[in-house]
């Protein structure tokens, strides 16, 4: 047994780091949850059950995320491999310090600035390319591109075969022995068919990966992307289902093809969506090897899971745009945490129109930053034993267990797919997230909340819009931008905003809170807040605004007292109040938790806002 040098050689293993501290005890935390709990109100005097239940919070998934986590809480097996090795990511050929592949993407129609801007990004930092542009425009958009230092993840959609052979001449041309091409040729007909709503036919891609998987070791040539449901609006063990249901039917048609179990598990490559929140990025991708751990103990493979994250499309807004640098910021550490082979950084523009040279920029130092100052990479799970992460990964992976052997059960995910059951499902959850984003549960940040009426749009040029047809593409923002997009026609037709006239009753301290608030969410629908301050009066001010709607603002005590009398003084087409409480000549109320797109819907309805 190993001593640790003292007078005494206490045995490490007796060692209490915490000897000199007094022992706390889970019921001495609850009771002061308790005690803060009770002077804030959310705990009433004759509550018998556990405090902290009052601060338990819900995932899509059902997933409880408790304030307190201990040792009893880490996982067992319960059915799955055991946590570690299998939620451990690897990194590109087994090296912890290289870190994760910096991969970003390229798409367009011109090739010629799209090699611009692959030049330009290598030079930077980034190590591999993914790329969208027509089969014929390949070669121009890789010139004086080192294919063998830098690989390339195509994106051609149904036109993968005439790329895959595009990309395969230009390793002939340049020479690359095809034992040392490495690529990812993206061939994905099941997401294509979730993106366009067209059938899945997976023989030609698998037959593609029966061509490349004897000739091209390196070569990868299916991908499973998560992206579609994801976007549609889905919950993580939603997209961890079906990723996993998508890898499963590949495999079936690469071995109904001639490969065996091995090399087709060799073939693949899966896309996850990196978001916001970190701890359930962390979690995903760790839940996801561990899903597919399980499916190779069963279909009796050893080719791990080759993870590729991109940061949520879907969390990306186009007001306020320079907030998604830090939200692509966390959620590239969330993925490098969870272990992610490649991470793509979509540049802070890319809801709003292609990216500039800036964005770009931003997008690859975010990875620089991470990598060689932070060095995130230089441990592998560095959230492992974290008895919060291990719950939460373990609770995911159920759950998306459970919905794949869901989608299994109904046939499978192209089946899935065509009935439109899984879109049923995706729908449901896309309506309890707009939930939470209309009253403001899960806020957003430039845009439901801290919204700035007089910020300077960021122009870029449009991409070319999403085929229709399959799944929807959601983005978060979309209820609020389409009022402030609605507020700017607004000002464009009359030279002014919508406005709407805070009726503040008494002095400054009295109001400001309640003013502010009421402030920040009509501002969040493009609708300016005229603000007079303390004034004895109101009538007068509401008359020089030129407003046609009011919101009083004060304290309770000022609303019992004078709410009724002020409302009507006013003369306003309709008038709201900042609080709860009912009075005459009140037509409504905002106040914390509201439906804030329903409030503000209703508003531009009233002042004659139209889309």
């Amino acid at each position: 047994m190993t001593e640790v040098a003292g007078p005494e050689s206490v045995p490490i293993s007796e060692l209490d780091l915490a000897a000199e501290f007094p022992q706390a005890t889970r019921e001495q935390w609850q009771e002061l949850v308790a005690g803060v709990l009770r002077k804030s109100g959310r705990l009433p005097e004759d509550f018998t059950g556990a405090p902290e239940s009052k601060l338990v919070t819900r995932t899509y998934d059902g997933i409880e995320i408790q304030p307190l986590y201990t040792a009893e809480d880490v996982p067992g097996d319960a059915g799955f491999p055991g946590l570690p090795p299998y939620v451990r990511g690897a990194r590109p050929e087994g090296q912890v310090s290289t870190g994760w592949d910096v991969r970003a993407r390229f798409a367009g129609d011109d090739a010629r600035a799209v090699n611009q801007a692959i030049l330009a990004d290598l030079e930077g930092g980034v190590t591999s390319i993914w790329l969208s542009v027509p089969p014929a425009s390949l070669a121009d958009a890789l010139n004086e591109v080192y294919l063998d230092l830098a690989p390339v993840v195509l994106d051609a959609g149904a036109d993968f075969e005439a790329a895959a052979d595009a990309l395969f001449e230009l390793f002939a041309e340049r020479e690359i022995p095809a034992s040392e091409a490495t690529a990812v040729l993206g061939a994905d007909p099941i997401g294509l068919a979730a993106r366009t709503g067209s059938a899945a036919d997976l023989g030609p891609a698998a037959a593609l990966a029966a061509r490349v998987a004897g000739k091209y070791p390196k070569v990868r040539t299916i991908v499973a992307d998560g992206l579609p449901f994801h976007e549609a609006g889905g919950s993580d063990a939603q997209e961890l289902g079906a990723l996993a249901a998508a890898g499963v039917a590949y495999l079936r048609a690469l071995t109904d093809a001639g490969l065996d179990v091995e090399a087709a598990a060799g073939q693949l490559e899966f896309r996850l969506a990196a978001t916001a929140d970190q701890f359930s990025t962390i979690a995903k991708l760790r839940a996801a090897r561990r899903l597919w751990a399980r499916v190779a103990e069963v279909c009796g493979f050893s080719s791990p899971m080759r993870q590729h994250a991109v940061t949520s499309p879907a969390m990306l807004t186009q007001r306020d745009p320079w907030v998604n640098m830090l939200r692509t910021t966390v959620a590239c550490f969330g993925a490098g945490v969870g272990g992610a082979d490649a991470v793509t950084v979509l540049p802070f523009d890319a809801a709003i129109g292609k990216p500039d040279a800036f964005s770009a920029r931003i997008a690859r130092n975010t990875h620089a930053v991470l990598l060689e100052e932070s060095k995130l990479a230089g441990v592998v799970d560095p959230a492992g034993g974290s008895w919060y992460v291990e719950k939460l990964t373990d609770d995911l992976a159920h759950a998306a267990w459970a919905e794949f052997t869901a989608i299994e059960g109904a046939g499978g995910l192209v089946e899935e797919l065509a009935s439109g059951a899984l879109a049923g499902r995706l729908a449901e959850t896309w309506e309890k997230r707009s939930k939470r984003i209309a009253t403001r549960r899960d806020p957003l940040t430039g845009v439901s909340e801290f919204p700035n009426l007089t910020e300077k749009p960021v122009v870029r040029t449009p991409l070319e819009s999403p085929v229709d047809g399959g799944l929807p593409r959601h983005r978060y923002a979309e209820g609020f931008e389409a009022l402030r997009d609605a507020s700017d026609a607004y000002l464009a037709e009359h030279g002014e905003r919508p406005k709407i006239f805070l009726a503040t009753l008494g002095p400054v301290a009295a109001h400001t809170a309640r003013a502010g608030f009421a402030a920040n969410l009509f501002q969040a629908g493009g609708i300016e807040a005229v603000n007079p301050g303390a004034t004895d009066d109101l009538p007068g001010a509401f008359r020089a605004s030129g407003a046609k709607v009011a919101c009083l603002c004060g304290t309770d005590d000022a609303y019992a007292a004078q709410a009724a009398e002020v409302a009507k003084s006013l003369g306003a087409e309709h008038v709201l109040l900042a609080g709860k409480g009912t009075y005459d000549g009140v037509d409504g109320n905002v106040f914390a938790g509201c439906d804030a797109l329903d409030v503000l819907n209703g508003l531009h309805a009233k002042l004659g806002v139209t889309r």
